[in-house]
């Protein structure tokens, strides 16, 4: 039996209505079930990543460019290691009656030397530092990136090089702006790895032309002096004295006790 005229349109309506009645519950039960998951996302938190705890300022570094002008070479791409955890101290062995005015110069003359006569792909050290404190990009790379450098036989890879421009035999006063800057740069550079410059680090020696036999792993100062992983002199006499009490103002610097 067929249904009143009248009836059979109230139900043509209400089927007609009936895929809008889903698609407007099956937006409340998302909203519902978004809404579930914001708050337990809420409830259980991602893990923060832990502070380092013991970093230093950045000390105003002056970018290679200054110095390098148009005497740059061809060089392959900088090569880079995971972190930097130890630093190496240095002399370059140079006049120490120079002008700070002159540093970018002698800085190009070291370049030029280890570039041509040794035939090297940049600079070796990772920064130096004249006796007025300046602190100068060595190695190009990048100063905030871990760049292997090429200043202390066999203990390159994870290590960074500061050079004192000038010669610090036995007896030659060490300028105080220049420890100081070299305290301030070696705190900011460990830090970044949380690494104590009063500290031991293990480095693995790579080249037999050091201290140790390749492959060798060495426990070393964490602000050591060339010739502690390198049979020379340098960083000389006078500035090795003085590595002591700039492991403490490194430390210091980092906000360690």
């Amino acid at each position: 039996m067929r249904a009143p005229r009248g009836a059979r349109t109230r139900i043509r309506v209400l089927l007609a209505c009936l895929p809008v009645l889903a698609v407007v519950l099956g937006l409340v039960l998302w909203a519902t079930a978004g809404g579930d998951r914001t708050e337990r996302r809420a409830d259980h938190p991602s893990t923060p990543r832990p502070a380092v705890a013991h970093r230093a300022d950045r000390p105003s570094i002056v970018p290679r460019a200054r110095w390098l002008g148009d005497a740059a070479r061809s060089q392959p791409p900088a090569r880079y290691d995971d972190r930097v955890v130890a630093v190496f101290v240095h002399h370059t062995d140079s006049p120490n009656d120079y002008d700070c005015a002159e540093t970018p110069r002698i800085i190009r003359y070291l370049y030029a030397g280890q570039t041509g006569g040794r035939d090297w792909d940049d600079i070796g050290y990772n920064f130096l530092v004249d006796r007025c404190g300046t602190i100068y990009e060595g190695r190009a790379g990048g100063v905030d990136r871990p760049v292997t450098g090429a200043h202390t036989q066999g203990f390159n890879h994870r290590t960074a090089g500061i050079a004192a421009i000038g010669t610090f035999t036995a007896g030659v006063p060490v300028p105080r702006a220049m420890t100081d800057a070299i305290a301030a740069l070696a705190a900011w550079k460990l830090g970044l790895a949380d690494v104590d410059p009063r500290g031991g680090v293990h480095l693995r020696s790579s080249n037999s032309h050091s201290r140790y036999p390749a492959g060798t792993t060495v426990l070393l100062p964490a602000l050591a002096g060339h010739s502690d992983g390198y049979m020379t002199t340098c960083p000389g006499a006078a500035l090795a004295e003085r590595l002591p009490a700039i492991r403490e103002a490194a430390a210091r610097l980092q906000g360690r006790s």
